[in-house]
């Protein structure tokens, strides 16, 4: 089974995020055998932020950073687990809010387009937004 990275680039839909990855120096953590869950925005995702944003984003790594860590919790959650929990910690170090009901699921504003894309270190939940932490959207 492909790893976290390898799964994002063989979809075709993450070329941004992988790319916002790759500029963050987070492929490795995304690579390593730990076992994460990825809140991955799709490519449309990051289309929606406002213009210039990803641009200034891949010229501030610290920042993009953070982003970057923010989709990314550890342990592997899948949908079974998401109905039961309320929030989960980031490799950010700051909460992302979890929201269920229907059977669809939300975190923070974004909603879960798709769950449970297996790898061999975690998995991943498509989403269609890209999630801020705090301490950098109210900047």
């Amino acid at each position: 089974m492909a790893d976290l990275v390898e799964t994002a680039i063989n979809a075709g839909n993450f070329n941004t995020l992988v790319k916002a990855a790759q500029a963050a120096n987070l492929i490795e953590t995304l690579k390593s055998p730990g076992s994460f869950t990825l809140f991955a925005p799709t490519d449309e995702a990051f289309a929606k932020l406002p213009e210039g944003t990803l641009d200034a984003l891949l010229q501030d790594i610290p920042k993009l950073q953070k982003i970057v860590a923010y989709h990314v919790a550890s342990g592997d959650v899948r949908s079974d687990d998401l109905v039961q929990i309320d929030e989960a910690q980031t490799l950010e170090g700051s909460i992302v809010a979890i929201e269920s009901a229907d059977g669809k699921f939300k975190v923070n504003n974004a909603n879960v387009l798709k769950t449970d894309i297996l790898t061999d270190n975690g998995v991943i939940h498509v989403i269609d937004a890209v999630l801020m932490p705090a301490m950098v959207a109210g900047r």
